[in-house]
């Protein structure tokens, strides 16, 4: 599994203990170094891939697009080209920023992406390689995961309740605060069903 140092790589772990793992991150595993990862993937030949590893830095992504689709886009190319390679099926997770949030109702699997940062249009690239290099894979799409001892919007607004009291927040966005155990449960759930497809797990 990829990212495995975030916080849905940490819940990971956990919740697939029992299962022969093979954690990939920064430093030692970089995702954008195409022969590198597809050694190292390859080499383990897994039964699935589960790639959280992902900038997730909005704000950075809109910074330094070209790294953004290096990591997002390119990066998820990568781990796609090594799946295929070692007949691994992949779990890919993407994001709810997809969408632009103007429909009016919640998004479905089934509707079309409508990515407008950055950051989003290098998660929905990261997608298009997914869905065009493989058979067999599972695209989960989340939104705000947190977890305890994170860096995430959860643990900022509590942080920031306890040094300020009553707070002044923007109120544009919203979304489903998703917990990284509980994402990681699902997804533990997921694989042994074999229904390759589409996913939202908020």
């Amino acid at each position: 599994y990829t990212g495995s140092k975030g916080q849905l790589g940490r819940a990971l772990e956990a919740e697939l203990a029992a299962e022969e793992l093979l954690g990939l991150d920064l430093p030692e595993h970089d995702i954008t170094d195409p022969a590198s990862i597809l050694r190292t993937i390859v080499d383990f030949r897994p039964d699935v891939v589960v790639h959280g590893a992902a900038m997730t830095d909005v704000d950075g992504c809109e910074r330094n697009p070209e790294l953004a689709f290096r990591v997002n886009a390119l990066g998820s190319q990568n781990v796609a080209l090594a799946c295929e390679r070692c007949g691994a099926a992949m779990v890919h997770v993407s994001t709810n920023d997809v969408f632009d949030g103007r429909l009016g109702r919640a998004y479905y699997e089934w509707d079309t992406p409508t990515p407008r940062s950055t950051y989003a249009r290098s998660k929905a690239a990261g997608e298009f390689y997914v869905r065009s290099l493989l058979r067999h894979f599972y695209i989960v799409r989340t939104a705000w995961v947190y977890a305890r001892g994170g860096s995430n919007f959860v643990t900022k607004i509590m942080a920031a309740a306890d040094r300020h009291g009553a707070l002044r927040v923007v109120t544009d966005e919203v979304s489903a605060p998703t917990y990284a155990p509980d994402l990681a449960q699902a997804i533990a759930r997921l694989l042994v069903t074999g229904h390759y497809g589409v996913y939202h797990f908020t």
